[in-house]
């Protein structure tokens, strides 16, 4: 059994805080094609017709000035007739007054709140068990990436359209070179499990994300293995911190290993 990792408000202060200073930034988007300020926010556009809205705070402003906010915002990505969906990003230690209500009344649809996990790189770096015939790999060919986000999608009950839009969206990433990394788990060649890597420049952090398994092989220690060759990865370049978004399937996981939840985060998307 493993052994009680003792953490402290002061590791979850210090956490949140290195979050909100050096992520909620340029850094939370590296693949985006224009951003536009509004006030305290960010406008973020992507690839593919996608919207992303973000910010390290909302300056103090109150129920209606946030109103305001998310009425300017809309309009701005409602002139752009490309864009079919927009994901407004909230975190539940900022200070915003009104912001669910107006956001609902704007049309968006909250969708499930994940826990923001940080922990030091080091501890999840450990060695896991694979079942017999498991086997991990990084993977950048396009019939690979293609299969991983098939299987993602799968994974996560979502139409086929939508994997190979993501494949489409890690494709160029991957063009990019910004150090992302794909990793796989794979059984008799089949894609069973994945997830990727981000190191955010300039920080101390990667992101592991997209992490998904196929329900018949949960439970297994996959994940557990998947996530530890991403953070040997992330201390071989440098980082010592790992942020994700974890539901709550894959929060006890990090929690095993002292990582910390430090806030939750909810996307409200509007889809046009």
């Amino acid at each position: 059994m493993d052994s009680p990792i003792m953490i402290s408000m002061d590791d979850r202060s210090r956490f949140l805080a290195a979050y909100d200073e050096q992520l909620r930034t340029d850094a939370e988007t590296p693949s985006a094609v224009s951003v536009a300020a509004l006030g305290p926010l960010r406008l973020v556009t992507f690839s593919g017709g996608r919207g992303f809205v973000t910010y390290q705070d909302l300056g103090g402003a109150d129920a209606d000035a946030i109103s305001r906010l998310v009425e300017a915002a809309l309009a701005h990505y409602g002139a752009d007739p490309e864009i079919t969906r927009v994901e407004w990003k909230t975190r539940g230690h900022d200070y915003a007054p009104g912001l669910h209500q107006s956001l609902l009344a704007h049309g968006f649809v909250a969708e499930e709140a994940e826990s923001i996990m940080i922990g030091q790189a080091q501890r999840l770096a450990v060695e896991v068990p694979l079942p017999e015939g498991v086997m991990l790999r990084q993977v950048s060919e396009e019939s690979d990436v293609r299969a991983m986000s098939a299987m993602g999608a799968r994974a996560f009950g979502d139409q086929p359209a939508e994997g190979e839009a993501m494949a489409d969206a890690l494709l160029r990433r991957l063009s990019l070179d910004d150090g992302m990394e794909l990793w796989v788990a794979e059984h008799n060649g089949q894609i069973v499990s994945a997830g990727r890597l981000e190191p955010v420049p300039g920080t101390d952090f990667a992101g592991i994300w997209g992490g998904s398994t196929l329900e018949e092989w949960r439970g297994r220690g996959i994940y557990r293995a998947l996530t530890a060759a991403r953070a040997r990865s992330a201390l071989r370049r440098g980082k010592t911190l790992i942020n994700s978004d974890s539901t709550e399937y894959s929060r006890p996981i990090l929690e095993r290993y002292g990582f910390l939840k430090v806030s939750t985060t909810t996307p409200y998307l509007w889809r046009r």
